[in-house]
């Protein structure tokens, strides 16, 4: 289970606003790209708080509000389907998390960052994590913040675009959404370089 040991070992390295950052989204072929970044309280004792992918959707859900009311500060972001089309799914990650951490109401003064790669602009001091989500609390924390985000997003595409049933799948390749695409054609959120294959 996840951990303060990445937080305490900076903060006894003299840095206080420890933040985690994670993703969500870079596989789906619909919809943006979303990040989130949560700095949590030292003493904070978390029960539950875990990879996002390890949760069922209703404790998702729980911890996003236990998070979002006890964390020091935390921030959400997107960067869109034409950011991702632009700049490439990393690229467009990049944007989406360089943007959480500016939008920290607290700011952060060192990130910790799930997976291999630091975002280039990222002004602050970084380390990354591998399968951080599974290792650090902050991290975890970001996880859930940005997965809860991003399904809700996708719920408000469903009731516009039903034909495609977002609710059930949220933008992921299941049989069902490819189905749809070539039934339907792509509508505005799809990511073109994501679903060329599916469509002629």
């Amino acid at each position: 289970m996840p951990d303060f040991s990445y937080e305490n070992e900076k903060r006894e390295q003299g840095y206080k606003f420890v933040c985690g950052i994670d993703e969500a989204g870079r596989g789906p072929l619909a919809g943006p790209v979303c990040a989130a970044a949560v700095i949590l309280p030292p003493d904070l004792d978390f029960e539950g708080v875990n990879d996002s992918k390890k949760l069922s959707e209703k404790k998702r859900e729980m911890l996003y509000e236990e998070i979002t009311k006890k964390a020091v500060s935390w921030s959400v972001a997107f960067a869109s389907v034409n950011e991702i089309e632009e700049h490439n799914i990393l690229g467009a990650t990049y944007i989406a998390m360089q943007r959480a951490v500016e939008s920290l109401k607290v700011p952060a003064d060192f990130a910790l960052i799930d997976g291999n790669r630091t975002p280039p602009s990222l002004k602050i001091p970084s380390l990354t994590v591998i399968k951080g989500d599974s290792k650090s609390l902050s991290i975890a924390a970001a996880s859930i913040i940005a997965k809860v985000t991003r399904d809700r997003l996708l719920l408000e595409y469903d009731a516009i675009y039903p034909q495609y049933k977002f609710s059930q799948h949220k933008g992921y390749g299941t049989k069902v959404h490819i189905e749809a695409i070539r039934e339907f054609g792509p509508c505005d959120i799809h990511r073109p370089s994501f679903i060329k294959n599916f469509i002629k």
